[in-house]
């Protein structure tokens, strides 16, 4: 694991698409405050979060990890003090309704 660049003193972030057994994720927390970070917190897609993965956030030292709820969270997680899923259904409900009435579903991105 390298890190490229100064991030002494700096709240760092990290983000990911899809986590499954959060190793690189946590690894990756792990060296950017062995650089010097004041702090680091994670962002991701998808929080799949198998096995042993959010005893392996709450250990590292991430102080959050925000998943969205595109994947039903489990009880470990509804249940862990770092882990925090938000919820996407408005921007699901929206985005199928513009897609019913034919309008623009990527400007819900601009």
């Amino acid at each position: 694991m390298n890190v490229i660049g100064d991030v002494k003193n700096r709240d760092c972030i990290l983000m990911d698409d899809i986590v499954d057994s959060a190793g690189t994720l946590c690894n990756a927390a792990v060296a950017l405050m062995e650089q010097g970070a004041k702090s680091v917190c994670a962002y991701c897609t998808h929080g799949v979060l198998t096995g042993g993965a959010v005893a392996r956030v709450a250990a590292s030292p991430m102080e959050k990890l925000v998943i969205t709820d595109s994947i039903m969270p489990t009880e470990a997680v509804r249940l862990s003090p770092n882990v925090r899923p938000l919820s996407i259904a408005t921007l699901m409900a929206e985005a199928m309704k513009r897609i019913s009435e034919e309008t623009s579903v990527s400007s819900l991105f601009d």
